[in-house]
């Protein structure tokens, strides 16, 4: 409500522009007046008029139309001063919540960066130089941050100050304040501590770039759709695509960290600082690459002082590096994971229900799956590991294959979160797979009764698996060219034709797709789904190893017969059933793909903590320590996109763009973890499992290896931008 209610508000009585000419104090005061009058000026002083959720709303609007009203040194204002019994502090903030005050924020010699300045105090009045104070032309007041308990308030028509203002990335709107023995009151920090009023003031900065960046890349993407050249709109290019899709991806992460962290702020979550560090270290970097990239998309226009996006551009940059950016997160970030035995990531409240599943299928697995039968399970190379048969038949008496089933199919009809509990807690206890969702789910929407009753029971058991034959030669990510043939001759289909690359070779059954007709058009018009049992005559199998130990097949089928109750869904109507089945899965492995992640997080965490003979551990050294730190943001961003997957999925069905989303940006966090592993632990992370002197028997390099087979499958993750360019912001095919 508020969001809607300041974007129309501000459209109508503020006009986002470009140019050199800057508001004037005046311009800025008229605008301020009339927002106070909306009521934005009292938020942060307590959860009934509004916490730092509702302040990023309205501080990532401001943004958005480029508005340089003094939200953001109110909001600190709010958050630093309420509960002070100071009567100058009392007196001070009626009158900012009235409109007959304004005020300025800094944090001067408190301030992570060294040329940010300070003032000296002596008695009542204060001398110094402050620097960067943003909007002091246009405000009464200054609240300059003395020490860490108490800040200074000035008033800014006194003697002895004097304001310079600043150019900074080429945009007015910050002062140089300079105070010569100038009077001063000094009020005690009592409900806050500075370096928690000072993190609030970055993830507010966060805020206000998000919404400059979201709205200049909203701009590139009508630019692009508009723009023509070589004779068509240059939104059909895929370079365009991709590059947007890009900052898709990055725009949406930014999002989910940043009200993620406010809303555990405002219920009171003590993890809401860990969030917050991980919000600003990943926002900063992401949100200034999405405004170069979106520069490059609008070309020379984009460097045309008169563009809007130009302010966007400036206004992103200066509010990312303000108070330590980035940099100073990632320092944050690192002692905590690091410092004084270290802490390990947060884990996520799943709800009642989701958080007593965690716990259930962990004392199950510690009675079911560990000690020496998981010793011996872990004494095998990976090939051997991808599956245990034993393991899936015990599981499956536990009825967890189907715990997102409905339950007229024998499932526990689980929410979505309770699938995430599932899934993080069957990765921490490293279990082998399980189950064939793709499958299942394809045969619970499409399948005939007979079908359902006949395939379903054996995969909720654990007793069967199923393979997917979709990939062929000449039709990889292209599934419309597949060649593969299914003939009726009477009560059977007749299936001839080649598949590769398939991963669950060895599995009872094959969910092979086939062309039923030759001459259809479109050609995905033509391709139907069956199931074929892999003991039928006719098929051959050719298996080779996989760069990460793992094993797929190449498969030829030679006028295999099935029965004609072997097809799922209608005849050529397989398209709908196969892209069904795959959006089904993308919406879960980038899920998936993050907790992987996060779990081998966990162990080089502790590996980086752990010193070797007489040198100190790699955590010691601060190159590390920053890769550590940009590791646990990004794997935070893959959390919130799988559990933004979770809440559309609880809500419906998650779009596929959504589910593309999380996948691209999931597989290759995977790709950089991996990198990043080898970089921290050195050549004794290369050793590959079963050798002597290898960690943890070669995970690190061997989950590098594995993470190639997540950014192709499923749709290389360069279709998958294509989808999500098309679908998720509506560009031209």
């Amino acid at each position: 409500m508020i969001r809607d209610s300041l974007r129309g508000f501000l459209e109508a009585h503020w006009a986002a522009g470009g140019g050199e000419e800057r508001p004037s104090p005046d311009d800025i005061s008229v605008i301020w007046r009339k927002l106070v009058g909306q009521g934005v000026a009292a938020l942060g002083c307590g959860r009934d008029e509004g916490g730092l959720r509702e302040i990023l709303v309205v501080m990532a609007e401001l943004g958005r139309a480029a508005c340089p009203a003094p939200m953001w040194p109110t909001a600190l204002a709010n958050l630093a001063l309420s509960g002070s019994r100071a009567d100058a502090a009392v007196d001070l903030l009626e009158r900012l919540h009235a409109g007959t005050a304004v005020a300025a924020f800094c944090f001067g010699a408190c301030d992570p960066d060294a040329g940010a300045g300070s003032i000296r105090i002596d008695g009542s009045r204060g001398t110094g130089v402050l620097r960067f104070v943003e909007a002091a032309a246009s405000t009464t007041h200054l609240l300059a941050a003395v020490d860490e308990s108490h800040i200074a308030l000035v008033q800014l028509d006194a003697s002895g100050i004097v304001l310079a203002p600043t150019r900074a990335m080429g945009a007015w709107g910050l002062c140089e304040v300079r105070l010569n023995s100038a009077p001063l009151t000094l009020l005690p920090l009592e409900s806050a501590s500075l370096d928690e009023i000072s993190l609030k003031a970055q993830v507010a900065l966060l805020g206000r770039a998000h919404g400059a960046a979201r709205r200049a890349f909203e701009l590139a993407v009508d630019y692009a759709k508009e723009r023509h050249q070589f004779g068509q709109p240059i939104a059909k290019f895929q370079a365009i695509q991709h590059k947007l899709a890009n900052g898709l991806i990055a725009l949406e992460g930014v999002r989910l960290v940043l009200d993620h962290a406010a809303r555990l702020h405002d219920i009171g979550d003590c993890d809401w600082r860990y969030f917050a560090d991980c919000a600003v270290a990943f926002g900063g970097d992401a949100l200034r690459r999405v405004s170069l990239e979106t520069q490059h998309i609008f070309g020379a226009i984009g460097y045309a002082e008169e563009h809007e996006a130009a302010q966007h551009f400036k206004r992103v940059h200066l509010d990312t590096v303000a108070l330590g950016g980035a940099p100073d997160a990632r320092r944050r970030l690192a002692a905590h994971l690091l410092d004084r035995g270290g802490a390990p990531l947060p884990q996520y409240d799943l709800g009642p229900a989701g958080n007593e599943l965690r716990e259930q299928v962990r004392r199950w697995l510690d009675q079911n799956w560990s000690g020496d039968r998981k010793a011996r399970f872990d004494e095998q190379p990976f090939e051997k590991r991808e599956f245990d048969a034993d393991f899936a038949c015990d599981i499956g008496k536990t009825g967890w294959i189907g715990l997102g089933w409905p339950k007229q199919f024998g499932g526990q009809a689980r929410s979505p979160l309770e699938q995430i509990a599932f899934m993080e807690t069957m990765e921490q206890g490293e279990a082998p797979r399980i189950g064939a969702s793709i499958q299942a789910n394809a045969l619970m929407m499409f399948g005939t009764p007979a079908q359902q009753q006949k395939y379903l029971p054996e995969i909720l058991r654990g007793e069967a698996m199923h393979g997917m034959g979709y990939s062929e030669p000449q039709a990889g990510s292209d599934l419309a060219a597949l060649r593969t043939s299914a003939v009726r001759d009477g009560e059977h289909w007749v299936i001839n034709g080649q598949k590769i690359w398939t991963t669950t070779w060895w599995g009872k059954y094959m969910f092979l797709a086939a062309r039923t007709d030759r001459d259809a058009k479109p050609p995905h018009a033509g391709i139907s789904m069956f199931i074929v049992p892999m003991n039928a005559p006719g098929i051959t199998i050719r298996p080779a190893s996989t760069m990460y130990d793992g094993t797929f097949a190449n498969i030829f089928y030679d006028d295999v017969r099935i029965p004609l109750e072997n097809i799922v869904g209608e005849v050529n109507g397989g398209w709908k059933v196969l892209t069904g089945a795959l959006a089904f899965e993308r919406g879960l492995v980038g899920g998936g793909i993050v907790l992987k992640v996060a779990h081998a997080f966990e162990q080089l965490r502790r590996h980086v903590m752990t010193a070797e003979g007489d040198r100190p551990p790699p955590g010691q050294d601060p190159v590390v320590r920053d890769k550590i730190a940009t590791l646990a943001c990004e794997i935070e961003v893959g959390r919130q996109l799988m559990m933004c997957c979770a809440e559309l999925a609880a809500d419906g069905v998650t779009p596929p763009e959504y589910g593309a989303i999380s996948k691209v940006y999931s597989g290759e966090l995977m790709e950089r973890f991996g990198e990043a592993a080898l970089d921290i632990l050195g050549m004794r992370a290369a050793v590959s499992e079963q050798m002597p002197g290898a960690i943890d028997n070669g995970r690190f390099e061997q989950n590098l290896r594995h993470s190639l087979m997540w950014v192709i499958s499923i749709g290389t993750n360069e279709i998958q931008r294509s989808l999500i360019a098309q679908r998720g912001l509506g560009l031209p095919r």
